[in-house]
């Protein structure tokens, strides 16, 4: 079983030892080199990564890559089935816990997708939150393209948007041809909608407004392709201010 896991990331950071595990440098045209696979070669769209996030990373394997099974994690963020607390206060290293290629290839014997577990907002449906954060217009306009470009899919659009849980970061484990198939439709989508939109007065944040949406599309393809999926933990490498969170996610809705 050939697995290949990305691991998607803009600045030097300590990486997993196993072979599986591929640190890309996402967005790397133009940067410095930082000693990894970039996602410029080929045929890529490094130079959009300022819009698209690690989505630039998932074009380069889709159009670049060769495997069985494809994933992609965060520099910071991984997969785990380990029982992390117990594990951390033994001494062990966050970065150790983190899902094996014995893990996967178990895993992928009874299952289709890894994806990590569902986060609930609770007070409000995953449109409403997009509101928000962002700029409804352009989850209504990615809506118009699905109505007229992949209108099978809209039933499960709406299903997702009055919904109140997501699977978040993109991330993923499963065959190359699954991914491809996905990636095929979310770039159909995501181009004709950058054609149509202008973010020339979106600050640096809204800016990255293909990858917001693409954590929402994924949600979208998920539910109408019935993959049998395992969710599991995501473990962060780094300390998470769930506080902070909380207020900045309460702020935007009141504001």
């Amino acid at each position: 079983m050939n697995i290949k896991i990305l691991v998607a990331t803009h600045k030097k950071y300590k990486m997993p030892k196993e072979k599986i595990y591929i640190p890309l440098h996402v967005g790397k045209e133009g940067k410095q080199d930082l000693g990894y696979i970039g996602d410029n070669t080929g045929d890529n769209i490094s130079l959009k990564n300022t819009n698209y996030c690690e989505l630039t990373g998932l074009y380069w394997a889709y159009k670049n890559l060769k495997c069985d099974y494809i994933g992609l994690c965060h520099y910071r963020r991984y997969f785990t089935i380990k029982d992390v607390v117990s594990r951390l206060n033994n001494g062990k290293d966050k970065i150790d816990l983190i899902l094996t290629e014995n893990d996967i290839e178990k895993l992928m014997k009874d299952y289709e997708i890894i994806l990590p577990k569902k986060r609930n907002y609770y007070i409000e449906t995953v449109r409403s939150h997009y509101k928000h954060a962002h700029y409804l217009k352009d989850l209504n306009k990615i809506e118009e393209i699905i109505k007229e470009k992949h209108v099978d899919y809209i039933d499960s659009f709406n299903y997702v948007m009055s919904g109140t849980k997501l699977h978040l970061f993109n991330m993923f484990i499963m065959k190359k041809e699954d991914f491809d198939r996905y990636c095929q439709w979310l770039f159909s989508i995501l181009f004709e909608l950058e054609e149509s939109t202008d973010i020339s007065k979106y600050d640096a944040y809204q800016c990255r407004i293909f990858g917001f949406l693409s954590e929402r599309l994924f949600n979208v393809w998920l539910h109408k392709e019935k993959l049998k999926a395992k969710e599991v933990p995501v473990i962060n490498l780094e300390k998470v201010y769930w506080v902070k969170k909380a207020k900045d996610f309460l702020k935007r809705k009141y504001s």
